[in-house]
């Protein structure tokens, strides 16, 4: 849906700005001067006829600039994500073993994912500079520079009507939108792909490996253990002082009474 109304507010976009020039003579004055312009932008392609305020004669006149580029790049990555989206979601509800089958699927859609939320970023950046360049040269106040007649202060040239650009607007906003929402998903189908799951296990088996490892180090084995320093027999009481016992708790007091 964001897709659709990316490209449908820009591709199905057209514009019209009027002027009037009212020569000094009021004969030959035009004050309804309609100058229609619409997508892809290729503005010095948008020719006009204005009087010139010297007899009957008219010029014909452009719009300047081309901005094609920027709005069609930033159309084709609209469409071709919401086809993406679309036969996604069939596949997804329809071919869902599939998908999963070898993890080819996932990591399919993980990389087509970060390709568009790369697009989109640079389709809407470059679509934004081409938007205000466009907003410039469609400006009444420009294009009455352009005239001839505009030149002369006897004649007055005034603006009456600038295009509404309202729907270009949104439409960089949905493309900034678009970004977001596909940049998002990254986290999304990075799970679907396996890596974060055997990511969790490989921490999993390293935190089981550290206790083992610690129990059987140097407390268990070396410290208490039955070869340990504390544990063997022999420490205190093989050439002990008080008996020939190996410990104090088993044969000391034995040892001392016998002595006695």
């Amino acid at each position: 849906l964001f897709a659709i109304f990316a490209f449908a507010t820009c591709g199905g976009y057209s514009g019209e700005l009027r002027l009037s020039v009212d020569c000094a003579n009021k004969s030959e004055s035009d004050l309804s001067i309609d100058i229609a312009f619409a997508y892809p932008f290729r503005l010095h392609q948008v020719n006009f006829e204005v009087p010139t305020c010297e007899g009957k004669r008219r010029e014909t006149l452009a719009l300047l600039g081309d901005f094609s580029s920027s709005a069609e790049f930033f159309v084709t990555i609209a469409v071709f994500a919401f086809l993406y989206s679309l036969a996604a979601t069939v596949v997804y509800i329809f071919f869902q073993n599939k998908y999963r089958e070898n993890n080819r699927g996932p990591l399919i859609d993980f990389i087509v994912t970060v390709v568009f939320s790369f697009l989109w970023l640079v389709s809407s950046s470059a679509w934004a500079k081409g938007l205000s360049d466009v907003k410039i040269a469609t400006d009444p106040d420009e294009v009455l520079l352009l005239m001839s007649a505009c030149k002369q202060q006897s004649n007055k040239c005034l603006p009456v009507r600038s295009p509404v650009m309202s729907s270009l607007n949104t439409s960089v906003v949905f493309g900034y939108l678009n970004f977001i929402l596909w940049a998002g998903n990254i986290w999304f189908v990075f799970k679907e792909t396996g890596w974060h799951s055997s990511g969790q296990r490989h921490a999993a088996d390293t935190m089981e490996k550290q206790p083992s490892g610690y129990n059987q180090g140097g407390y268990n084995q070396d410290s208490y253990g039955p070869a340990s320093g504390y544990n063997q027999p022999g420490s205190y009481g093989q050439v002990g002082e008080y008996g020939q016992s190996q410990s104090y708790g088993q044969s000391g007091p034995t040892s001392f009474s016998n002595q006695i």
